[in-house]
Parts: C-alpha cells; sequence; structure tokens
C-alpha cells in the first residue's frame, strides 16, 4: 500500500472538502423519488445517521429539481444533483440551492450548453463532477468504451470547463468492468490533479456488489488514488454507506467504533464463534464508546491468544470456555455461556477507565 496519498486541488460542497489531503468521504445517492420531499428526507437522514457525508439526488423532470430546495432545508447535509440529458434542469437545481452537480459527458448535450451551466454554477460557487460512464460514453468520439477512451471524455470536458474559467471540478470514471475503471483512474490520476469520486458503476445486489466495489475502490486507494467514494449496490443505500466505509477500514484511512476480530473457525474451534461474534457485534454496537474499541473472539489457542491479547478486550476458545483477556493480559477463564455477558462487562470497565483518565 502506498503511504503517499496523490495530490489534488480542493473542492468546497456545503460545509464538506473533498481533495486537497481532506479525509477520504464516503458519499450515496437515494432511490426514492426526489419529487417526494418528505420520503426523500426520510431516507437522506437515514444515511446522514450511518455516516454519509453528502448525498446524491436524481433528477429527471424539472419537479425534481425545483424540491431540491426543500430537501436541502431538511436535510441538513449537502445535496447534489444528478442531471442527464438536459442542461435546464442543472441550471433549476442551482436556483433551487444544490451544493454540487453531476452531469455526465455521454449525455448532457452540446458544448454551448455545457458552457452555459458552468457560468450558473460559477456564479455559485458550486462545483460541478464529471460523472463519465462506460455505458454512456459519447462513441462517436471515443469509440468503443475503454480505460483511455473512459478517462480521455471526463478530461476533456473538464478542459471545456476550465477553459471558461470554471475550476471547481471532481472527475469519475466508472464501469462495471473493474480492471477498466482502475485503469481509467490511473489515468487521471496521472494527467491531472482534479479531485477523484471513485466508484465501480451497477455492481448488483449487496454481496457480489460490496465485493467488486471493494476490489476495484480499494485497489485505488490502496494506491493513494482517491479523494471520496460511493459504493453503487442495489438495494438499500445505507449499505452503500456501510460498505464505504469497511473498505476505509480495511485499508486504515478510517478508524471505526468497533472494530470486531473473528476467526473463519475450522476443525480445532470448540465454541460457537458465529453465534458470539453477532451477539457482541449487536450489543457492543449499541454503546456509546468514548474511543474506538477492538474487540478479538478467537476459537482455539493457534492464533487466539495472540490476537486477543493484541486487542482492547479478546476472548480465545477452548471446548465449551474461552480465556478473557483485557489490554493484552488474561483474566480468567469464562463458560461458554457467559462469554458474551463477561466480554460486554470488560467493555463496560474499558469504557469507565477511559472515560476516567479524560
Amino acid at each position: 500500500m502506498s503511504d503517499v496519498r496523490r495530490q489534488s486541488r480542493s473542492v468546497q460542497i456545503g460545509d464538506a472538502v473533498i481533495g486537497g489531503g481532506a479525509p477520504i468521504s464516503v458519499q450515496s445517492m437515494t432511490n426514492t423519488d426526489t419529487r417526494d420531499v418528505r420520503a426523500t428526507v426520510a431516507q437522506i437522514r437515514r444515511l446522514k445517521k450511518a455516516g454519509c457525508r453528502m448525498v446524491r439526488v436524481a433528477v429527471p423532470d424539472e419537479s425534481a429539481a425545483q424540491a431540491i430546495y426543500k430537501i436541502k432545508r431538511a436535510a441538513k447535509i449537502p445535496v447534489v444533483a444528478d442531471i442527464h440529458f438536459d442542461y435546464r434542469l442543472a441550471l433549476i437545481a442551482l436556483e433551487s440551492g444544490a451544493d454540487k452537480l453531476r452531469i455526465n459527458p455521454g449525455n448532457i448535450g452540446a458544448a454551448a450548453n455545457v458552457k452555459k451551466v458552468a457560468r450558473a454554477a460559477k456564479e455559485r460557487r458550486v462545483p460541478i463532477r464529471i460523472g463519465a460512464n462506460a455505458g454512456s460514453i459519447d462513441r462517436k468520439i471515443y469509440g468503443e468504451p475503454t480505460a483511455v477512451s473512459l478517462a480521455a471524455s471526463a478530461i476533456d470536458q473538464a478542459k471545456m470547463l476550465e477553459d471558461i474559467g470554471f475550476h471547481d471540478i471532481v472527475l469519475s470514471m466508472k464501469a462495471f468492468d473493474v480492471p477498466m475503471t482502475i485503469e481509467a483512474y490511473r489515468i487521471a490520476a496521472e494527467k491531472t490533479d482534479y479531485p477523484l469520486h471513485l466508484g465501480v458503476t451497477e455492481t448488483g445486489l449487496p454481496w457480489e456488489g460490496a465485493i467488486r466495489s471493494a476490489v476495484g475502490i480499494g485497489a485505488l486507494l490502496a494506491e493513494g488514488i482517491g479523494d471520496t467514494l460511493r459504493v453503487s449496490l442495489t438495494g438499500d443505500p445505507v449499505e452503500e454507506v456501510r460498505v464505504g466505509y469497511e473498505i476505509l477500514a480495511a485499508l486504515d484511512l478510517y478508524t471505526p467504533s468497533l472494530t470486531l476480530i473473528a476467526c473463519p473457525t475450522c476443525g480445532r474451534c470448540n465454541i460457537d464463534i458465529s453465534a458470539l461474534a453477532t451477539e457482541v457485534r449487536r450489543r457492543v454496537g449499541k454503546m456509546k464508546l468514548p474511543r474506538p474499541i477492538k474487540i478479538a473472539i478467537m476459537g482455539c489457542s493457534v492464533n487466539g491468544p495472540g490476537e486477543a491479547a493484541m486487542a482492547d478486550v479478546g476472548i480465545a476458545g477452548g471446548k465449551g470456555f474461552g480465556l478473557l483477556f483485557s489490554h493484552g493480559k488474561p483474566l480468567r477463564k469464562v463458560d461458554e455461556a457467559e462469554i458474551v455477558n463477561e466480554l460486554v462487562k470488560e467493555v463496560e470497565r474499558f469504557e469507565s477507565d477511559t472515560q476516567s483518565k479524560n
């Protein structure tokens, strides 16, 4: 993994910052009808609670563009207007207070119309994300989708905006093809200093989609590329946020409040690790912890004692019992039926000790 993040320019979106060394932010997109303000705001609030830093909404018509005004006031989170086909919707979204625009160079229309959008956005100091997708690339200009043509599509549009003095630009170049996506971002990272919004598009249902996203987004983040991300899943967008943070946590780019280490189990395991880990996550996940905590639930003596000792609190399993650890020190044997309760007690002590030191 690269120890150096790619240097990108800084772009302000509402009260959030992308690029310029700012922490990598997790985004999502609502799947409600944007014209249904109540439903859209309710979903955005769930996303915000899950850690979503900014949210994109579809703008298929004028009514949806106008709804952004009420959505933004109620949601209290930066709102990005997703514009396709009709540049006039971008102008209405700007008037409604959108914090950022996303336009697709493959379908937004004539250069003159794109420039109208850029001038209006510049007046309001609203950034634009140029989001090139393999499925909608302009084949008359760029031919069949490849990493090179995908990157060129986005970069050329960005240059058009810069030619009229617009510089608050973010780029994305997404495809379902993971290697194509990775290479397109590498090209853009090499040729520009624009902040890059990472994503693999149309990845499918949560199980396979999370894997494809983790491979594509994770590979780029490991190379120091990327300033913000969205995991595209078919389903509840809250899952997109959760997966996004897990990808960041796996690369030590984010520290979750609870890190749960649990062994995959094998024939040496004599306790029900799956049930124990599930219950510990459920109970500890509800607690308000003063600082991040690492809990290890291990099934046997091979890696168990070592992993448990390196965690803040841990258990190394035996036959019908577990050896409880805290802060690297073994404490006592615990019957299997009491493992969860004893672990939770140690977490509570950990919490109490931390608060008293502060």
